[in-house]
This record gives C-alpha cells, structure tokens and sequence, in this order.
C-alpha cells in the first residue's frame, strides 16, 4: 500500500470576478479581465468575440503585475514629460 505523506491543499478562498468569455458554444476560452489588454478582445483559441461574464475564481494575492490600471500608469509614466 501508499500512503502519501502530502496534506491535502488548504482550500483558496473565491472571489466573484469579472471575466471575457467566449461566444462560441463548443468553445470554453474564458480570460480575467484584468489581464486582457484589448477593449473587446477576441477568443486565442477559436478568434471568435468574447462577452463580459463573471465567475467564481480564486483570488490571486499580489497580482499587480499585468492588470490594466499597472499598464496605464506606467504608459503615462512613461509619455509624461521630464
């Protein structure tokens, strides 16, 4: 017999967020919203549009990096004049 000295993963907590989800049926492509850097983007799986849903995801801890507001403040950052 196994017995596997790993404990089980502590449950994460889940946050409702907001989500691009694609419009085609047989097709599952979803993306969080913070991490989309088109306006309306379009599915990377099938090219189809996506729609704005939400869903029950866990919460990422520290994740900045990537998120829109981050990009356009450093953008602005960047085009301000020195």
């Amino acid at each position: 017999m196994y017995y596997s000295r790993k404990r089980p993963m502590a449950e994460l907590p889940n946050e409702m967020t907001s989500i691009w989800s694609c419009t085609k049926a047989d097709c599952n492509g979803w993306v969080r919203e913070n991490y989309s850097f088109e306006d309306v983007p379009t599915c990377s799986q099938c090219l189809s549009p996506m729609v704005r849903t939400m869903k029950s995801l866990p919460i990422l801890m520290g994740s900045n990096y990537g998120s829109k507001a981050e990009v356009k403040k450093q953008e602005t950052k960047d085009l301000s004049p020195s």
